[in-house]
């Protein structure tokens, strides 16, 4: 993707990273949410990454937010405090562009410097391109939950992907 810029999260980020995330609850299994939070929930849920200091970068094209990820720990337990989980959600006009690589990469890279040791990636079963992109990144396949999310009428399982940072 030509002259994509990462940065930081801004708090004027939160009404499109809102609608891309409820292009995704409205559309797919990719998240378990049945019902799209609101900017407020929204606003508050970055608010406690940032607070936290949690890696949280947001790709911009043209002016335009087109993606955003952050690693955030993995299981709310003190034992869990160097285990993190990554969630990357692209604007649905940004898919297959390679913009999911890039913001991995930064990702990774960002956790690695906040301390985390490890990185897991929680991906529901059915998302080739999502298992596929972790595993060109060396994440390895450790688990599989069967029919654990209920949704568009059909259960979803998911898998766990786990790399050492």
């Amino acid at each position: 993707m030509s002259d994509v810029i990462l940065r930081a999260f801004a708090w004027s980020d939160i009404p499109a990273i809102t609608a891309i995330y409820r292009h995704y609850v409205d559309n797919t299994a990719i998240t378990f949410d049945t019902e799209a939070p609101g900017e407020p929930a929204m606003a508050e849920k970055f608010g406690h990454l940032v607070a936290l200091g949690h890696p949280l970068i947001v790709a911009e094209q043209d002016g335009q937010v087109r993606g955003y990820a952050y690693a955030s720990f993995y299981r709310p337990r003190a034992a869990y405090r160097f285990t993190c989980e990554d969630s990357i959600y692209l604007h649905p006009d940004a898919t297959g562009k390679g913009l999911g690589r890039i913001m991995l990469t930064e990702l990774i890279a960002r956790s690695k410097a906040f301390g985390f040791k490890q990185m897991i990636g929680v991906i529901t079963a059915d998302t080739k391109n999502s298992i596929a992109i972790h595993e060109k990144f060396g994440f390895r396949y450790v688990g599989k939950y069967e029919a654990v999310g209920y949704k568009f009428d059909r259960w979803h399982d998911i898998v766990h992907l786990q790399l050492t940072l």
